[in-house]
């Protein structure tokens, strides 16, 4: 399969599991889409560490998991208001610290015997701390404009336009986390291409994720709008 294809076919299965995963927390409660929010933030930061090639682009693995956050993030605005939004963002993030800790153990805590299997398994979850700096940075600075921008332009159409807040809100929030991860991250290091290169290569795959997650977006509110939302439900219970 080719890189094109490959990246489609993963972007589309990354944003529906979180879409999948929205229908199901409007059905039976929020907590599935803050869980799905935290998994998706926790597995991009392990894959960061993988760089891979998009057509003649180097990327960071967790590229995709991170970009379907911002699906979860503007899905979550649009139904459950913006200081739920919020409040997802932070909870996912303490999440990622949660997970780092026993993962920081584990990798320094010495090995029975040697392998080359625990070799790589440090090589791996050892995340380099630049890396988890970097990464957690850009997703609280990008997550938060993301929310912020979202609701400027709901109130801007007056509540119209559901593709114009999604895009305009994800496609800045995703410069922003793209320059500030790239640069923490890479800047002085020889062993990586030019940080331009980067920059421009992740923002790109980023920029095609967020024209699908759009017809993405309105399916998923259409069939969210005809689910009972649980936690209404519960208020007037």
């Amino acid at each position: 399969m080719s890189d094109f294809w490959l990246l489609i076919a993963w972007g589309l299965a990354t944003l529906s599991v979180a879409g999948v995963s929205v229908i199901i927390g409007r059905r039976f409660g929020l907590d599935y889409v803050v869980a799905t929010m935290a998994g998706m933030l926790v597995v991009s930061n392990i894959l960061a560490v993988k760089l891979v090639v998009v057509w003649h682009y180097t990327v960071p693995a967790g590229v995709l998991p991170f970009a379907a956050t911002f699906l979860l993030t503007d899905l979550i605005a649009e139904k459950w208001g913006r200081a739920q939004a919020q409040r997802t963002i932070w909870t996912a993030f303490y999440t990622s610290l949660i997970v780092l800790v026993p993962i920081t153990i584990a990798v320094h805590w010495r090995e029975a015997f040697p392998s080359d299997l625990f070799d790589s398994f440090d090589d791996v979850l050892g995340l380099a701390p630049r890396i988890v700096l970097a990464s957690f940075t850009a997703y609280l600075i990008s997550q938060h404009h993301d929310v912020i921008a979202f609701h400027f332009w709901r109130r801007l159409t007056k509540g119209r336009f559901l593709w114009l807040r999604n895009n305009a809100s994800t496609v800045v929030s995703q410069f922003i986390d793209t320059v500030i991860f790239i640069t923490i991250a890479f800047a002085g290091r020889s062993d990586v291409p030019p940080l331009m290169s980067l920059i421009v290569g992740q923002y790109v795959v980023k920029i095609i994720i967020a024209a699908l997650d759009t017809p993405l977006m309105y399916l998923i509110s259409y069939v969210m709008d005809r689910i009972p939302d649980k936690a209404l439900a519960e208020t007037r219970g």
